[in-house]
This record gives C-alpha cells, sequence and structure tokens, in this order.
C-alpha cells in the first residue's frame, strides 16, 4: 500500500510539473530555467524521500516530518559536495544564484572595543556598550541553548559546550574579529544570561516532559472543543519520553562519545561563523537562519540515535541514518572552510593560547589514563589483595583451633587409630 501510495503521488507530481511546463513557453534564460529544474527535481526527491525513506526514532508529530528532514539533510549534504567542488570564486559567484544580494564582500562587526559598562565620557547616554550588544543574536543565543538542551538532555554537559565554545572564541577572535567580544560580553551576557537562561528553561522543560502524563486519545472520541484543541497542540509533544544518562565515567567507552558528541558541537557552531566569513553571508541573511532551523530539528533525531546506539549496542547494532549524515555535514562545512580561506585557518595562535589549550588537553589524558587504566588496575590489584588476605585468614583459622592443634589432622590420626584396631 505504502509504495501504490508512493508511486501515485510521484505519479501526480510528475504529471503537474509536466502540464505545467506545457502550458507556459519555456523562457529563453538559462540561468532561470536551471534553476527552475534544479528546483522541481528536489521536491521530486523530497516526495518520495518522505513516503519511503526508513522512519527514524520520533513519531510525532508524524513520521512524515522527520522523514522530510532527513531527505533534506541528503540534499544538503549534496550541495555542500557541489560547492567543495568549485573554485572559490565560482563558489562565492555561485551563492548568487540563491540570492542575487550574496556574493560580495562584507566587513565582520567588532564586538570588542570599548569594554566600559558605564563610560563616564559620554554624557548623554553612559550604558551605551550595553545597549550597542544587544541585537538580534541576544535572543537566538537564548532560543537557541534551549533547543540545544531539549536535544542533549544533560545540564553538565550544555554547561560544558557552553563555557568550551566562549574559550574558542578567546582563542581564535585573531582570526574572526567576529569573535572579539568584552569580558562581561562573554560570561554575563552569554554563559551566564542567554546561554544559561536558556538551559535552565530547557531543564524545566524536560522536567515537565518527563513527568507529564501521555493520554493518546483519540480525536474524535474527545467530546470538547477544548480538548480537542488540546489534543491537537499534544500532537507536537513527543510521544514518550526517554531521559538521557550519559554517565561518561562509566566506562572508557562511553567517555570517549561524550567527548566526540562536545567536539561534533564545538565544529558545528564554529562552522556558522567560519561559513559565512568564507561565502560572504551577512549573519542576518536567511540562509543562516535557515541552517539552524535545520540542525535543530536534524539534531535532535541524531542525538536520540547516538544516545540509543551507546546505551544499548546489542538492540541497536550500528548507528542511526540521521546521525551519519550530521557528522557527514559538519565535516564537509569544516573542508569547505579550509579550501576556501586556509590563510585564515592558518593563522598561528598567540603562545598563551597555546599554552592553555596544550595544558588542557595534557590534564583531560592525564584524568582519562588515571580513570579508566591506573585506576582500575589499581582497584583491581587492592581486592586480589584483600582476597588473598581474607582467604590466608580464613585457612589460619581452619588449620587451627586456638590450642596449636589442627582438626584436620586430629581427624586423621583418629581415623588411622581406628582402622588399627580394626
Amino acid at each position: 500500500f505504502r509504495r501504490a501510495h508512493t508511486l501515485t503521488v510521484l505519479f501526480i507530481l510528475t504529471c503537474a510539473l509536466g502540464y505545467v511546463t506545457l502550458l507556459e513557453e519555456t523562457p529563453q534564460d538559462t540561468a532561470y530555467n536551471t534553476k527552475r529544474g534544479i528546483v522541481a527535481s528536489i521536491l521530486v526527491f523530497l516526495c518520495f524521500g518522505v513516503t519511503q525513506a526508513k522512519d527514524g526514532p520520533f513519531s510525532r508529530p508524524h513520521p512524515a516530518y522527520w522523514r522530510f528532514w532527513l531527505c533534506v539533510s541528503v540534499v544538503y549534504e549534496l550541495f555542500l559536495i557541489f560547492i567543495l567542488f568549485q573554485t572559490v570564486q565560482d563558489g562565492r559567484q555561485f551563492m548568487k544564484y540563491i540570492d542575487p544580494h550574496l556574493g560580495v564582500p562584507l566587513p565582520e562587526r567588532d564586538y570588542g572595543g570599548n569594554c566600559l559598562i558605564y563610560d563616564p565620557g559620554n554624557e548623554t547616554d553612559p550604558f551605551h556598550n550595553i545597549w550597542d550588544k544587544l541585537d538580534g543574536f541576544v535572543p537566538a543565543h537564548f532560543f537557541g541553548w534551549y533547543l540545544k538542551t531539549l536535544m542533549i538532555r544533560d545540564w553538565w554537559m550544555c554547561m560544558i559546550i557552553s563555557v568550551m565554545f566562549e574559550f574558542l572564541e578567546y582563542s581564535l577572535e585573531h582570526q574572526l574579529p567576529n569573535f572579539s567580544e568584552c569580558w562581561w560580553d562573554h560570561w554575563i551576557m552569554d554563559v551566564i544570561l542567554c546561554n544559561g537562561l536558556g538551559i535552565y528553561c530547557g531543564m524545566k522543560t524536560l522536567s515537565w516532559l518527563s513527568l507529564k502524563t501521555y493520554k493518546w486519545q483519540g480525536l474524535w472520541n474527545i467530546p470538547t472543543y477544548k480538548g480537542k484543541m488540546k489534543r491537537i497542540v499534544f500532537q507536537f509533544t513527543p510521544y514518550s519520553w526517554v531521559k538521557f544518562e550519559w554517565k561518561p565515567a562509566s566506562s572508557l567507552r562511553r567517555w570517549l562519545a561524550v567527548c566526540g558528541i562536545i567536539f561534533v558541537f564545538l565544529l558545528a557552531e564554529l562552522n556558522t561563523f567560519y561559513l559565512k566569513f568564507v561565502l560572504w553571508m551577512p549573519p542576518e541573511h536567511y540562509l543562516v537562519l535557515l541552517r539552524l532551523v535545520f540542525f535543530v530539528n536534524v539534531g535532535g533525531v541524531a542525538m536520540r540515535e547516538i544516545y540509543d546506539f551507546m546505551d544499548d549496542p546489542k538492540f541497536h547494532k550500528k548507528l542511526g541514518q540521521q546521525a551519519w549524515l550530521v557528522a557527514a555535514i559538519t565535516a564537509t562545512e569544516f573542508l569547505i572552510v579550509v579550501k576556501y580561506d586556509p590563510y585564515t585557518l592558518t593563522l598561528s595562535l598567540p603562545f598563551y593560547i597555546t599554552q592553555c589549550w596544550t595544558l588542557g588537553i595534557i590534564l583531560v589524558l592525564t584524568w582519562t589514563a588515571w580513570r579508566f587504566f591506573i585506576r582500575d588496575i589499581t582497584l583491581r590489584y587492592k581486592e586480589i589483595r584483600r582476597q588473598k588476605q581474607e582467604h590466608r585468614h580464613e585457612k589460619d583459622k581452619c588449620l587451627s583451633n586456638g590450642d596449636g592443634h589442627s582438626p584436620i589432622l586430629d581427624e586423621q590420626n583418629g581415623n588411622k587409630l581406628r582402622e588399627r584396631k580394626l
């Protein structure tokens, strides 16, 4: 039935597209015809994928919704591969086919400069530095971390990623002027207010979802209109809820997996800034927003697939398809940045930044070696030593009854005497 339904939809869509092309006279504009043909091809592929792609772990609001984003992931990855194989100039000018306003170099905004919270030299508005930095990225930070918390579902992992990204901004501000911010912009506005408040609201939402009772009765079986509307709204909430317990210190496998997740998250965050830098896209452009919406939808599925694979590797024998696509997309975006502007990426880090990162990596490797190798060997040695001591103590207690004679030897001597008498 599903295949027949797919063929029917594809047939109707193909006929509709063909009917439209036959009714109108084909324009002589090659660029316009090329764009229209590519869009039509993508629509046919999405229609096929929505009905035929493999279902993911989510079923609300509908499995077709998540199949749609899986197909969008494939299209986006193919687009990135196409951009990767172009020259730098052709790749940037190709963006004009998407938006004619693109393809023009844009200056990066510097959020540093005057970092005085209260500027006594400006009598009109001494707090102008704060108002200058309250732009559209403030609510974007909040909603972004609220949604990331719903994906990761762990307070400590979210805080680690949030703080680590601020350290990355400190480390890479010599490459991108956009990373240059005031200290209070880094730690007060970003980490505490925007990110911290978003993480807090996300954790409260997770608590509500984990405690809420789900009653998924049919829409037409609900007697009141208020109940019907409530049921329609609940259609966009999860059918069931799984609480993520990452437990990174429980085993070396889970520790490496959590470190890999944090690394991919940070790389995807950096790709956002570097992509718009190398492709000349302004931060407020709708393509940047669409990319964030895309990662919000596919990231939640990918995180669930990764957690299921880590939590029960016997049942989930291989990593989910969406998780593989997200990893491939992140890696391809990074390759585009490396190819389009290798000079910026190869700018050497300041010496004190190199020292800090070297010290941090050494501390992480040292803790890993101690926790999963040295500590386990030490505990195993102590356990074996304790068992030997207990065994020796029990043996000594068994061989001695308090007067220096062994009960086992007394029993053997008694048996020999009885045999002689007989």
